[in-house]
């Protein structure tokens, strides 16, 4: 594995997961202000090196699949800090909600990659939108305090059910643009899963079955495929 720029920059948005989470926690005034900035850059970063990779002809297949995970995982524990401190039945399903989608759609990726047909599921405007939202809106929460008299924390979660809102409206998008190829994918047939097909022998009337009967064949057998010949 080559370590390019884009694949370090993704590696520093997971290595500030644990400061993101130790500053959540600590006792300070001022210990918000670290974890919105800590957050922001997670979320600079996750732009720089896909710009990077485009720009300098640094992409790779480690890296297409590091970065998803890291955004994925910045998100999911920036929600679950919240939850820990909005304890709401609408929060905590907003929040399971956004990332209940992320494993759902990482699965569809997955499965549709498998298939052939990862084109069916690239990120959409509505992806996109919800991610602008979502991300806002988790840089609100985690601030919290009052901007003037601006109420930061509740304009945040305002948006967090509005991200919450397009979260679905995009997994729709996605899983109705996966959906033939799902239906198409479930009719496997022996030979694509790698079994043997059964082995099916037509019994005609004008066939001597003592004939046909491959060397070795016991007489019981030879018998049976007579009395199938009859029956039919």
């Amino acid at each position: 594995m080559h370590l390019n720029t884009p694949i370090i920059l993704t590696l520093l948005r997971i290595a500030l997961i644990p400061v993101l989470v130790l500053f959540f926690y600590l006792p300070y005034a001022w210990a918000n202000l670290v974890v919105v900035v800590v957050f922001v850059l997670a979320a600079v970063t996750d732009w720089a090196d896909g710009f990077i990779a485009r720009r300098w002809d640094q992409g790779s297949d480690f890296g297409a699949f590091l970065d998803p995970v890291a955004d994925k995982l910045m998100v999911a524990v920036a929600l679950v800090l919240l939850v820990q401190s909005h304890p709401t039945i609408i929060f905590a399903l907003a929040a399971a909600t956004i990332i209940g989608r992320e494993i759902v759609i990482s699965a569809l990726r997955e499965w549709m990659a498998e298939m052939g047909e990862r084109g069916r599921v690239k990120v959409s405007a509505i992806g996109k939108l919800k991610t602008i939202f979502q991300m806002v809106a988790i840089s609100m929460l985690l601030y919290e305090d009052d901007l003037w008299t601006l109420p930061i924390a509740f304009i945040g979660e305002i948006l967090l059910y509005v991200a919450a809102a397009l979260t679905l409206w995009s997994m729709w998008v996605y899983l109705h643009s996966a959906w033939p190829i799902m239906v198409a994918g479930s009719k496997v047939t022996p030979e694509a899963e790698g079994r043997e097909a059964p082995l099916v022998m037509e019994v005609h009337d004008d066939v001597d079955l003592d004939e046909v009967a491959a060397p070795g064949t016991d007489v019981e057998t030879v018998r049976a495929l007579r009395q199938a010949a009859s029956d039919d």
